[in-house]
Order: structure tokens, then C-alpha cells, then sequence
């Protein structure tokens, strides 16, 4: 019988999927029989990753003249109620029936029997993600400043959605948010981690103890930040789609405004891992208090004082998340990450100090 070494990521039945100990990401004729059950394409499929996959994974698949993404959720087990592809295809379903810009979702498979896990597939839009390099067409200065602001004025349109009635009213309950939020990831750190950072637990406690009074209840995005964004392959800047609805919930605005602007590049700021766009602190792109200022004309019914609170709680979230993923990479269970799993070896003590300078005001 032929070996297939563990940590593939690809093959092309069931026969050699059930062969491995390390189950595949993508198993060729299953996908293939999906696509056919929903009228997809026709012929051989092709495929190819999108992105580095630190949480959820990514695939283009070319069928003929169709082309559509794959989303699913990394390799099982998964902590309880994370990586819901269902749920997250849901909202974007249900953001995109007002006006939010987002991917078309063409297919959900519920079905762990497919792939191990459930998975949806979204219409393929020919659009730039801004990361480490700046598309050409958006690298003029005052295009990088108009790119900036397009990215608040989406997160503006996304918070002033109607929450109270319809199917968005069903996706979060947004009363209590931050403190579940601070009791939920505080909780993750112990099953999270295999070392000792008592940075840690004082954050929890601070955070726990100076909780802001939510003033509006928005859809929160939550993982809001330039790199979910997708832009116009040309032309001035012009948002195509917001990606990567994961953690989306009904919940407290500043929380994605917090999170933006703490992760958000800035030259002469310190470096942390959650920096995903490093080519903001390049000439043109605005600053973290124009974002601030730009949000705030777009929703001046709040008060942005408490935004520290915010910041402070997405880095201690980010740093919390961020070490279950070293501590996968720790036992394997990350097999041809080399660069960003080892990296958070230092990267989540930064993620902390971070934060505590926030939290220290």
C-alpha cells in the first residue's frame, strides 16, 4: 500500500483521506461531487491556497470557466464555538442584504462527512488585498490616504446597520458583550497556553474591573482591520468586499474601531505580530488618530474617551488567541507553518506589553 505522509494538505478520495492520521484539508473527489450537486462548473478542478491560513483556510478552485473560494476550519478537533463556517457564511448572507459589501455566498455544506468539517464556497472577486506591498494603481500618496479612510468609512456603514429587527437581530446578543467577551478569553488562556505569563491575568483584572458602558449596539465585525479588506483591481480606491466574518456577533462598535486602530501600522509605533498591513506607516496613509477622527464624524453619537479600554482589550485578546496557535505549532499540529507559528514564541509577550501600555493609558 502507498504512504502518505501526514500534514498533507490535498488528495484525491476518500480512500487515500482515510490512509492518513492527519486528515487533509481538501479532498479532490468530495469537492468535486459538491460542486456537481449545485450546478458549479464542469471538468477537472484545480486549486490553489489563498493567504497563510493562521486560523481558517483558504482555496480557489477552477472548474472550466467557474472559478469560486473554498472557507473551512482547520484540521478537528476545534475549540467549542469557534470556526462556525456556517454561521459565518449566515452573516454574510445577511450583511449583504444591506448593502455591505461582501462575497457571494453560493453554497453551505453543514456536513462534517465532506471534508471533516463544514465548509461554504463564495463567489471569486478579482480584487486587491493590501498586506506587505501596495497595488500600483493605490501607491500614489493621496491614494493611500483615500484607501485609509475608505477602510472607516466601510466600518461606519457596517455600524450604523439596523440591529433591532430582522435576521441580524438574531446573530448576538449584544447586552453584556464586553463583559463576556473579558470572561470568555480570560477563560482561554489555561487551555490555551503551556507557560506562564502572569501579564496575563493582572490585563483580565483590569479589564474585568474598568469595563466602559456600551453606548450602541452595532454588528461587530471583529476581526476589522486593512487585510480583510478586498479593493477594486483598478482605478481610484473603491472597496469590493469585507472577508473573514469569523467572529462577527452583535456587540459593542468601539470594540472594532479598538481593534483597528491598535493594530493598525504606524511609523515611530512599536511592532507587534497583529500588524498584518505594515505599508501604513508608509508616507500618506493616515495616522491612527485621523482613523479615529474620520470614525468619529461617521458616528459622532459616541463617546470615544474609553477608546484605550478597546485597544488595550483587542491586544489581550489578540495575544490570547495568538497563543493558541503557537501552542498548536508547539505540538505539530501545524506542519509547514516556519515563520509565523515560532515567531509568537516572542510575539505574544509583545502583543501583552502592548496592551498594558493601553491599559497604563
Amino acid at each position: 500500500m502507498e504512504t502518505i505522509p501526514d500534514g498533507i494538505e490535498v488528495v484525491a478520495d476518500r480512500e487515500a483521506a482515510d490512509r492518513l492520521t492527519v486528515p487533509p484539508l481538501l479532498i479532490v473527489d468530495e469537492i468535486t461531487g459538491f460542486l456537481d450537486k449545485h450546478g458549479i462548473g464542469s471538468g477537472p478542478l484545480s486549486w490553489g491556497r489563498i493567504g497563510d491560513g493562521h486560523s481558517n483556510v483558504t482555496y480557489l478552485l477552477r472548474r472550466g470557466d467557474t472559478s469560486v473560494v473554498l472557507r473551512r476550519g482547520p484540521r478537528p478537533p476545534l475549540p467549542r464555538s469557534t470556526h462556525d463556517m456556517v454561521r459565518e457564511a449566515r452573516i454574510q448572507r445577511a450583511v449583504g442584504g444591506h448593502g455591505v459589501p461582501v462575497p457571494e455566498i453560493l453554497a453551505i455544506c453543514e456536513d462534517d462527512s465532506v471534508l471533516g468539517v463544514p465548509f461554504y464556497l463564495m463567489g471569486h472577486l478579482d480584487g486587491a488585498v493590501i498586506t506587505d506591498t501596495v497595488p500600483a494603481h493605490l501607491d500614489a500618496p493621496q491614494r493611500r490616504r483615500t484607501t485609509g479612510l475608505a477602510v472607516v468609512d466601510t466600518l461606519v456603514g457596517l455600524h450604523r446597520l439596523d440591529v433591532t429587527q430582522g435576521e441580524l437581530a438574531s446573530f448576538g446578543r449584544p447586552e453584556g458583550y464586553l463583559g463576556r467577551q473579558v470572561e470568555r478569553f480570560a477563560g482561554l488562556w489555561d487551555v490555551n497556553t503551556t507557560r506562564s505569563l502572569p501579564t496575563v491575568a493582572r490585563l483580565a483584572d483590569w479589564l474585568g474591573n474598568n469595563l466602559p458602558v456600551s453606548q450602541a449596539a452595532t454588528v461587530v465585525h471583529g476581526d476589522y482591520r486593512m487585510g480583510n479588506l478586498m479593493f477594486a483591481p483598478d482605478g481610484p480606491p473603491r472597496l469590493l468586499a469585507v472577508l473573514d466574518w469569523e467572529m462577527a456577533t452583535l456587540g459593542d462598535p468601539l470594540a472594532d474601531l479598538g481593534y483597528l486602530v491598535a493594530t493598525y501600522a504606524e511609523k515611530g509605533q512599536p511592532v507587534t505580530p497583529l500588524e498584518l498591513t505594515p505599508v501604513t506607516r508608509e508616507e500618506g496613509y493616515p495616522t491612527r488618530a485621523e482613523l479615529v477622527r474620520h470614525y468619529h464624524a461617521g458616528m459622532d453619537h459616541l463617546d470615544l474617551t474609553a477608546l484605550p479600554w478597546y485597544q488595550a482589550l483587542a491586544l489581550w485578546k489578540a495575544a490570547i488567541f495568538c497563543e493558541a496557535i503557537y501552542t498548536r505549532w508547539l505540538r505539530g499540529e501545524r506542519p509547514n507553518d516556519r515563520t509565523f507559528g515560532p515567531s509568537l514564541e516572542a510575539g505574544v509577550p509583545l502583543l501583552l506589553e502592548a496592551a498594558a501600555a493601553h491599559a497604563a493609558g
